[in-house]
């Protein structure tokens, strides 16, 4: 028996709706299938927490109106592109009753100028109760036999409206009521959605579609749930960070949770416990490509080639410390801590301690950091006026990088390789937590160094034996100009026979400038600059630095501040002109990490303190 859930982006469309037909029709699982369970329209759930906040801020009326009849349309059409005669009649009979309710509701909120979570959450459950109906009614135009089931009436939960928890004893005691019987019907079942025990409506969270039917297949111990999205499966890293990113074959649930929990978006997080607790096989598909396996997680997960599974980040955090020698040595300071942030409902991603003692910081969602701050100046207000602990301090712009894989804690060395990999490039890492269980390596750096961190760090695991480099290199004349031609000759060579990638991100010379982080060609780059003709003063430059492939006038502030700026792993600066003021700029880019290479000897026959400082470095 197997599970099939299909996300918002494998409903959105009419093309997505055809993929979703030809494989629940295809022999691979025509006979398996028990249930699918479908998100709401892509987008249409966000619409929906917009339509009501603004319902609720009397703001935005007018366009509310627009995109509720915008949303609606889009039902209409879809539903008029699969279904005739009176199954097309009955669709938009049902769209029409559903959208009139909800215009009712957000009526209702602006009146009162108030939305509570449980009003959300019943406006948010519109998403899915319009899809799924109408996915069943298109697979039945289709030839399989499908009914709706509205999982209100089976998943139950308690009242944490937004996320809340789901109950399985009840809830499976339903589903096995309803289900656990053979028969050859579809069930096309509303994700998302659920029903406190006082028939409230509820809901399980963003992106908790995953987690309805992880539950209905670990109710019914169905041999697969098949999570089916727009991605190939679990990617080693973020794809849109790290191009070279691939897909993994294979995760343990516990890894899957690690990276999940840590920003890999593919799969819910709290999804896994109840397939984990059955034992339940979950595999990621991608709807635009059925031919690939997937990512499949189980309890083990099959052994892999490298020694980590994945790297996965969250992008904003904020890290709020408390420090001071009166905390050294005291019982239960960790337990005020932590109980101050509890009784403000502060979620804590992340917890590092110094082995002193001396402090101890937790990460917290940017939203919560003055309300942190707040919480734990009330608790230790006595301990801060007597000197004995400073004030709570909040460093704020910060991601956290996860490093994650069960074979770390048979491998040695894991450590010192991610953080030798950050060091090469520069990252500062702020701070530090690691599990007894070896499974995660988590590292609180500067949100500006995100993806370079990933970069840093995947090359070093994955792409092993593979050097790159991100040149930047300014002078095209005899020197620079014929170092060009040679790595447009030799690129193919240095990347197939040596393992030495070079991307050439940014050049210029004294007239031009021009930048690409995906690679500049090197002739081209050569010909275009050569060319260039004399830059006026006129053309602000600052304007233009972040239009990649454009060529611009040099500036030499600005092709430094460029090349921070794209904050690429592994960038070298090569100086090929006979710049006074090119050589002078030196200290400043060694100091930021960047190596120099160059055959202008002005640093070096120049003022000596300037070449010691210099080849400190």
């Amino acid at each position: 028996m197997k599970v099939l859930k299909f996300g918002g982006t494998s409903v959105g469309t009419k093309e997505a709706i055809s993929s979703l037909i030809s494989i629940v029709k295809d022999a691979e699982h025509a006979k398996q299938t028990k249930i699918i369970v479908v998100s709401a329209l892509s987008g249409f759930t966000d619409i929906l927490v917009r339509l009501a906040r603004n319902a609720a801020q009397h703001t935005d009326t007018a366009h509310n109106g627009k995109e509720l009849l915008e949303s609606k349309r889009r039902h209409l059409e879809i539903s008029a592109a699969f279904l005739k005669d009176k199954e097309q009649k009955a669709a938009e009979a049902e769209i029409e009753e559903s959208f009139s309710k909800l215009s009712r509701i957000l009526d209702g909120v602006a009146v009162l100028g108030e939305l509570s979570l449980r009003t959300l959450d019943n406006i948010i459950s519109f998403g899915e109760l319009l899809s799924a109906p109408l996915i069943a009614r298109i697979l039945r135009a289709s030839g399989i036999s499908a009914e709706y089931l509205d999982s209100r009436e089976l998943i139950v939960t308690d009242k944490h409206y937004g996320a809340a928890q789901f109950l399985s004893e009840p809830s499976f005691k339903r589903i096995r009521e309803k289900l656990g019987k053979e028969e050859s019907t579809i069930y096309v079942a509303s994700g998302f959605v659920a029903k406190a025990e006082d028939n409230t409506f509820t809901t399980l969270g963003r992106g908790g579609s995953d987690l309805s039917a992880a539950i209905f297949g670990a109710a019914l111990k169905a041999d697969v749930v098949e999570i089916w999205t727009d991605v190939d499966g679990i990617l080693t890293a973020d794809p849109k960070l790290v191009k070279n990113a691939f897909r993994i074959d294979s995760l343990s649930y516990e890894e899957a949770m690690e990276l999940s929990h840590f920003g890999a978006k593919v799969l819910y997080p709290p999804s896994i416990k109840p397939a984990l607790d059955e034992q339940v096989p979950i595999v990621i598909r991608n709807v635009f490509n059925p031919s690939s396996p997937g990512t499949k997680i189980t309890g083990a997960g099959e052994p892999g080639e490298y020694p980590i599974r994945g790297i996965s980040s969250l992008s904003k955090v904020t890290l709020i410390r408390v420090q001071g020698p009166g905390m050294m040595g005291v019982s239960g300071f960790s337990s005020r801590f932590f109980g101050a942030l509890a009784r403000r409902k502060i979620n804590v991603i992340l917890i590092s301690q110094a082995s002193s003692e001396y402090s101890i910081c937790a990460a917290v969602d940017p939203a919560s950091g003055d309300d942190a701050v707040s919480a734990l100046r009330d608790e230790f207000n006595r301990e801060i006026f007597s000197g004995i602990i400073d004030e709570p301090i909040m460093e704020q712009d910060l991601a956290i990088i996860a490093v994650v894989g069960a074979r770390m804690k048979r491998v040695s060395g894991i450590s010192g390789k991610v953080f030798q990999s950050l060091g090469r490039n520069g990252i500062n890492v702020v701070a530090i937590a690691q599990g007894s269980s070896e499974l995660n390596i988590s590292l609180v750096i500067a949100q500006s160094d995100e993806a370079k961190a990933l970069n840093a760090i995947h090359e070093a695991f994955f792409l092993a034996g593979i050097r790159s480099v991100n040149l930047f290199l300014l002078g095209t004349g005899l020197i620079g100009g014929t170092l060009l031609d040679q790595l447009a000759q030799q690129r193919e060579i240095l990347a197939d026979k040596h393992q030495i990638r070079i991307t050439l991100a940014g050049a210029g010379n004294l007239l031009g400038m021009i930048f690409n982080t995906q690679g500049l060609d090197p002739r081209s780059a050569k010909e275009l600059l050569n060319n260039y003709p004399a830059a006026s003063k006129k053309n602000s430059v600052s304007e233009k630095k972040t239009e990649q492939n454009e060529l611009i006038p040099f500036n030499l502030k600005e092709f430094i501040d460029t090349m921070m700026a794209f904050n690429l792993p592994n960038t070298a600066f090569c100086d090929c002109t006979a710049s006074d003021d090119i050589a002078a700029a030196y200290a400043e880019i060694i100091t930021r990490a960047v190596p120099i290479v160059t055959p202008n000897k002005r640093a070096n026959s120049g003022h000596y303190d300037y070449y010691r400082m210099l080849t400190s470095y």
